[in-house]
């Protein structure tokens, strides 16, 4: 007997945590009997199909999420006939809020696993085995936490976090070498917010810190290079995190990144300076401020201090050690286009390395969805069911925030030209009405229409620049140059970066002054000069393009040379070292800039 495991993911890097849980959870015996298999949602629905069919399983289960559903909601329809005698079973989110509509739609779905599946698939898997043995096992009906054709079975409690083993046993890694690990510590939020399947499970139960010591060591001796936590809200019990950040310090392997999502301004004073005690880039922190309007964090069931999460957004900031990613969520209640507005800048204010512009997703058993019409909320009938308008914001004002979110993905979240952009905000009254004037831009000049190689992007955001501040095309030009050399060693040079070629000589005798005195490429002492010119860069600029702030129009022109050092990119944003030589000393003592 063979139950096939199925996943179709989001993309290749990711995995899914939820059919290692379950077949941890069905033991070493029953184990023997399952097989897993994960695809992605850019796959041909065909290719997954011929596949399927090649396992030729007694039994197919899928994992059924927002993102996936689409395309196996087309595989239900395909697989009975070229494996009629194969039964299907569906569980996760997506299905697990109406199943008896969706036993309706598709009667050739034998039934669906309810919620938490751990304890009801061992106990399906081993109903299974026993009918594949000859054996008579007890009916169906009396397995907890499933919806048949004929009805609900009882309902299970949840699982008890500390009897789940560890899902990821034995040479499991092995199969996801290069892709993101998911793990939990917990399961719950303490937290209600409306819009939010975690609302419904209204109990926050941890895992023993014991155990969870022992699992993060295991991915620490693998050397991992990401562990991605799925607890809703890391940080909600105190001693909990304090416990598990104190523990990745005393054990650091130097590779490993972890990925929490927290509430900021829940942290404490301790943690805090925990936190800023880590290796850099060791842990990265998703914080999800969805609105700073206080009547649409209200409206939404949600609990927040705006200014203690400034506080500590602020202070980890300043550390310089930690990842930050902070959410916005447009199309909440009570939230207009001015109110988004303020919400945007006031996020924006606090430098997060990313800022993600999401945008409202009306999930199936939700409260929003109970009260999508008293909101005035029409959102997409398909998954991922987002929304199109409120009764505060209008269709168009929601697809002016969706050309923002592109732009803001490209222009900000990419880290490439953060120099560039800090000196355009000046431009504008306020952040969002930079990233408005470039989307409406990029619309005018049609570049969301095709694809623009990196580059271009360089290119059209020098465009923008000179139509928008003119008087600064010098600046801008030596900024884009001063961010596409921090992140690559581009032996291509655009053409607004002018000619090198009269800086050969200069060039030169700063790497052959480097081979004679090694003071500053101290990770290169076994090449000579010629191979360091190749491996780092160096380039002249007349604006102080590392802090424009320090600048004024009055200033005279210099020369600044800044040596790009590719072996000492900064964890945190991934870009090159620099080193900033003596403008006077170039060609005899090279050196540091005071």
């Amino acid at each position: 007997m063979r139950f096939l495991l199925a996943a179709v993911n989001a993309k290749y890097i990711h995995s899914n945590p939820a059919l290692y849980s379950l077949r941890a959870a069905a033991g070493e015996e029953l184990g023997s009997h399952i097989k897993l298999v994960e695809y992605t949602i850019n796959q041909q629905m065909q290719d997954i199909l011929a596949d399927l069919y090649e396992s030729r399983p007694d039994c197919i289960g899928f994992s059924c999420y927002i993102w996936n559903w689409n395309i196996i909601r087309e595989l239900l329809a395909e697989l009975p006939k070229i494996l009629p005698f194969t039964e299907i079973w569906l569980g996760g989110p997506q299905v697990s809020f109406d199943a008896p509509q969706i036993l309706t739609e598709y009667p050739q779905v034998r039934g669906i696993m309810l919620g938490e599946g751990e304890d009801a698939f061992r106990e399906l898997l081993a109903w299974y085995v026993e009918k594949a043995q000859g054996r008579n096992p007890k009916d169906l009906e009396q397995i907890p936490g499933l919806c048949l054709p004929v009805g609900f079975t009882p309902p299970r409690e949840p699982a008890d976090l500390n009897a789940l083993p560890f899902p990821y046993q034995g040479d499991v890694l092995q199969s996801l070498e290069n892709r993101i690990i998911y793990y939990e510590s917990s399961r719950g939020c303490p937290f209600r917010c409306s819009y939010c399947l975690s609302s419904i499970d209204k109990r926050v139960r941890l895992r023993g810190i014991e155990t969870v010591k022992r699992e993060l060591q295991f991915f620490l001796d693998q050397k991992v290079r990401q562990v991605k936590f799925v607890d809703r809200t890391f940080n909600c019990d105190h001693s909990h995190a304090m416990a598990v950040w104190s523990y990745l310090k005393e054990h650091d392997n130097n590779v490993t990144n972890f990925h929490f999502e927290i509430s900021a301004d829940l942290l404490e004073e301790r943690e805090i300076t925990l936190l800023n005690s880590l290796r850099p880039g060791q842990v990265q922190l998703e914080i999800g401020v969805q609105s700073t309007n206080p009547e649409t964090v209200r409206e939404i069931n949600r609990t927040m201090d705006v200014e203690r999460l400034e506080r500590a957004v602020a202070a980890l900031r300043k550390g310089e050690k930690i990842h930050l990613h902070l959410d916005l969520i447009a199309g909440l209640p009570r939230e207009d286009y001015d109110s988004f507005v303020n919400s945007f800048n006031r996020v924006y204010h606090m430098r997060p390395h990313q800022l993600q512009l999401g945008f409202l997703k009306v999930l199936k058993g939700t409260l929003m969805e109970q009260r999508a019409r008293e909101y005035g909320i029409a959102f997409l009938e398909q998954p991922p069911y987002e929304v199109l308008y409120t009764k505060w914001l209008s269709y168009g004002e929601m697809r002016s925030l969706k050309q923002i979110e592109k732009v803001l993905e490209i222009y900000y979240n990419s880290n490439q030209f953060l120099h560039t952009i800090g000196f355009l905000e000046k431009a504008f009254p306020h952040p969002f009405a930079l990233y408005k004037a470039l989307a409406d831009f990029y619309e005018k000049k049609g570049y969301f229409e095709r694809a623009s190689a990196r580059a271009r992007l360089y290119e059209i955001l020098l465009e923008f620049a000179c139509e928008a501040d003119d008087c600064h095309r010098e600046v801008y030009t030596e900024l884009l140059v001063y961010d596409l050399y921090l992140r690559e060693n581009a032996k291509s040079r655009p053409a607004f970066a002018g000619d090198l070629s009269l800086k050969k000589e200069q060039i030169r005798r700063i790497y052959r002054e480097e081979e004679q005195k090694r003071q500053l490429l101290l990770e290169y002492q076994d090449y000579d000069s010629r191979q360091m010119s190749r491996m780092t860069h160096v380039e002249f600029f007349h604006y102080p393009v590392w802090d424009m702030d320090s600048w004024r129009e009055d200033m005279p022109r210099r020369e600044y040379p800044v040596l790009f050092d590719y072996r000492k990119r900064s964890p945190l944003d991934g870009q090159a070292g620099t080193i900033r030589l003596k403008e006077e000393c170039v060609g005899e003592t090279g050196g540091m800039e005071a």
